[in-house]
């Protein structure tokens, strides 16, 4: 069979449009990642407000919630990532800086996110290019494919 006489079925579609999908989250969220790694952003303080925690089972999830202010500048209820119940005292205030990120600022240690943006953008890339590369092994007489 040449390559390209088979049509795609509506299978290899939602693939296709689910790899994009992923591909279209991780950029939007690529700059402000990147960002944090590397600790660029406007640099102020977070001044801790309150803690608010999520228990799962075995697991518990909490994020502080305050006030970031540089200059002029002042976000209410804006979350401090990676704060764990532990980590401040309502009233503290610490250095941070703002990514533009909606919701979040950011301690002087950055943060990992880039790591999970970028495995869904691999994982995007490689599942819409999956149905294509399945097609191109059938093609070629591939016992793989």
């Amino acid at each position: 069979m040449k390559l390209g006489t088979k049509r795609l079925t509506a299978f290899d579609l939602v693939i296709i449009l689910g790899g994009l999908l992923l591909v279209l989250l991780a950029a939007q969220n690529l700059g402000s990642a990147l960002a944090a790694l590397r600790g660029q952003g406007t640099w102020g303080t977070f001044t801790a407000g309150r803690v608010e925690c999520v228990q799962h089972p075995g697991h518990e999830q909490c994020t502080w919630l305050g006030e970031f202010r540089s200059g002029g500048q002042v976000r209410p209820e804006i979350a401090f990532y990676g704060a764990d119940r532990e980590t401040f005292v309502p009233g503290q205030t610490v250095a941070a800086f703002d990514t533009g990120r909606r919701g979040h600022v950011y301690g002087p240690g950055g943060s990992n996110e880039w790591i999970m943006v970028a495995l869904l953008l691999v994982a995007g890339l490689g599942l819409a290019a999956w149905p294509m590369t399945r097609r191109r092994r059938r093609s070629t007489g591939d016992p793989e494919g």
